[in-house]
């Protein structure tokens, strides 16, 4: 009679030890989509600026829009070495620029009448939206991960190992009206 508890026991813990092993590798997979969208998120976050600096230094934009923009640009460029937090709010900073500097339906006109111009409105205009959707995944790789490290079984038993606790990517990634033609 013994046999049939030892072989019931020894089948629960197989399946323990699966059910551990299965959600210690979606946490491994759940930690490296995080690192993947950060580094397109920063990849994203650079074509952006280095277009919003492109269509700064281009002469299409009024002098003082310019200087704006190029100078948020830079900022952002360059708020990496900071940290995260230097970086997202330099980040939010371009994108308020960008705002502001594209608001005026006359700027946006005069920009529109040279080819460059209109190019380089739509070439921002698809970063920026690229920078939205990056964000998102992002933020959504790290929600998922954050739901499956507070479960009760994941936190006991470590399965996360000493991995920092995941961090969303929070700044300001609003479209610019202008960069839509109407």
């Amino acid at each position: 009679m013994a046999w049939p508890w030892i072989v019931l026991i020894a089948f629960v813990i197989v399946l323990f030890g699966l059910y551990l092993s299965m959600t210690a590798g979606r946490l491994d997979r759940l930690h490296q989509r995080i690192d993947t969208s950060a580094l397109g998120l920063d990849a994203l976050l650079l074509r952006r600026s280095a277009v919003a600096l492109e269509l700064a230094t281009s002469g299409v934009m009024d002098p003082a829009s310019a200087i704006v923009v190029a100078e948020a640009a830079h900022a952002a460029r360059t708020a990496g070495e900071r940290g995260d937090l230097a970086r997202a709010s330099a980040e939010s900073a371009l994108t308020q620029a960008l705002v502001i500097a594209l608001e005026e339906p006359e700027e946006l006109a005069l920009i529109r009448d040279t080819e460059s111009g209109t190019e380089l409105l739509a070439e921002l205009d698809a970063a920026c939206r690229r920078v939205e959707l990056g964000r998102r995944f992002l933020n959504d790789a790290v929600r998922a991960c954050r739901a499956v490290r507070r479960q009760f079984l994941v936190r006991a038993l470590r399965l996360a190992g000493y991995a920092p606790w995941p961090q969303t990517w929070e700044m300001d990634d609003t479209v610019p009206v202008g960069l839509v033609e109407r």
